[in-house]
């Protein structure tokens, strides 16, 4: 545990394979860890397959490592569906700062859990912040249409967008012109580049805002050359400015606390649920639910009653 607030590596990857593992220890490590942590900032990055996202979280990693900041990277990969790990590795993906003693990169599986996250995300994330974390960053799967739970995960979301990916039309339908803090379009020496921010621009002008809300800027920028990134992360403090004078910082990391409750209750409840699945009282509801003696909502009452 010492050796992870230090930011020992190895201690660090040790905490988060018993988070993504929900090890018995894991009670005592977050309860340890609570309060040492509340200080990182941590940045989303979503956006379709293709868009640069790992290009764009690896460059970014590079700027914040000019400013001095330690980084911690959580990228987020399809699972395996032989081992059931992370269908890609961190070190294929970021070789440039593998060897960083002031960058701690990790690959998570989703493990079957929708919504571009691995579903122990906020845990990992509290992992790196105790670990001194000044900047972490969460890089979605980047599956479609899915990926909007990184909106509620992040102080900062980023989102990518490409020439040739689909118009501003798809991106509305996939939901991500609702959670963006920042928009990036990649990819920007390729041709189509200024029509992407165009019409991103005028689906952004749609958005009802009053005179003191955020306006999410567009960036343009060339992430395998490192062109646009400085321009990134000054759109990143901006916006880090903003919710801290508002007060926003404060209600969205209590938001986001609210639902990381919410979802560990609701895997505790799913596990007791689990149990009950030859428990006697569960088949005797179904029987009286078959009889017509009782609707499915009722029943579900009595078992929720029970557990």
């Amino acid at each position: 545990m010492d050796q992870a607030r230090t930011g020992s590596p190895r201690a660090v990857a040790r905490l988060i394979s018993l988070v993504e593992d929900a090890a018995p220890q894991l009670r005592e490590v977050m309860r340890a860890l609570a309060p040492v942590t509340g200080s990182a900032y941590v940045i989303g990055v979503t956006g379709s397959p293709g868009v640069g996202k790992s290009t764009s979280t690896t460059a970014l990693v590079g700027a914040f490592r000019a400013l001095d900041r330690r980084v911690g990277v959580l990228a987020v990969d399809p699972s395996s569906p032989f081992s059931g790990g992370a269908l890609l590795g961190d070190r294929v993906r970021m070789q440039d700062h593998a060897t960083d003693p002031g960058v701690y990169i990790r690959s998570m599986a989703t493990r079957g859990h929708l919504g571009g996250l691995a579903v122990s995300t906020a845990q990992a994330i509290r992992v790196l912040d105790a670990a001194g974390c000044d900047v972490v960053v969460v890089e979605t799967v980047g599956v479609g249409q899915s990926e909007v739970e990184v909106a509620s995960t992040a102080d900062t979301t980023l989102v990518l967008l490409a020439p040739g990916m689909g118009d501003a039309v798809q991106a509305a339908k996939a939901g991500i012109l609702e959670i963006g803090d920042v928009y990036v379009v990649n990819k920007a020496d390729r041709d189509g580049a200024h029509q992407v921010v165009r019409e991103l621009r005028g689906m952004l002008a749609l958005a009802e805002r009053t005179a003191d809300s955020w306006r999410p800027p567009i960036v343009s920028t060339v992430a395998v050359k490192g062109e646009g990134v400085a321009d990134v992360v000054t759109a990143i403090e901006q916006h880090r400015t903003w919710l801290e004078r508002t007060g926003q910082l404060g209600k969205r990391r209590h938001r986001r606390v609210v639902e990381e409750i919410a979802a560990i209750a609701m895997t505790a409840l799913r596990a007791r649920f689990g149990e009950l699945d030859h428990d006697q009282r569960l088949e005797a509801l179904a029987d009286r639910v078959l009889a017509g003696d009782l609707d499915p909502y009722a029943a579900a009452d009595e078992l929720v009653d029970q557990v």
